[in-house]
């Protein structure tokens, strides 16, 4: 079917595809940093049970280095933070993707002669990225 289009509507079509390709990146990457964040919150839930002269150790490349409560509560805190930002920042770019895929949706559908003429195109998205959150 695709060879069958105008210049125009493959063009449409190959951004549409590339978007979805971008959405699907988006959502695993913003799923990877959530489960990040959850691990990091769970650490420092667990940090504030223990008594602060336990021994401790970090994790540096593929050593244990030992390291003190204070130290450790700091850094679980930063990277609770800055994983807070990357999934707000994942988000964002999830929510933009979405809109320019569904924008540039309507425009092929407007461009191959309104709503039915792509409504069987395959490798629609379905209900778009990030619908399963």
């Amino acid at each position: 079917m695709q060879g069958n289009l105008p210049p125009e509507a493959q063009e449409k079509l190959e951004e549409l595809q590339e978007l979805q390709d971008t959405a699907q990146q988006v959502a695993i990457q913003k799923e990877e940093a959530e489960t990040q964040l959850t691990e990091s919150q769970n650490a420092l839930n667990e940090l504030g049970n223990i008594n602060e002269e336990t021994t401790m150790y970090r994790e540096v490349g593929g050593l244990l280095v030992q390291t003190d409560y204070e130290t450790a509560s700091e850094n679980l805190q930063e990277k609770v933070e800055s994983l807070e930002l990357r999934v707000e920042n994942l988000d964002r770019q999830e929510n933009r993707v979405r809109e320019k895929f569904e924008s540039l949706q309507e425009e092929l559908q407007e461009m191959l002669g309104g709503a039915g003429g792509a409504g069987g195109m395959p490798g629609g998205p379905g209900p778009g990225p990030g619908a399963g959150d």
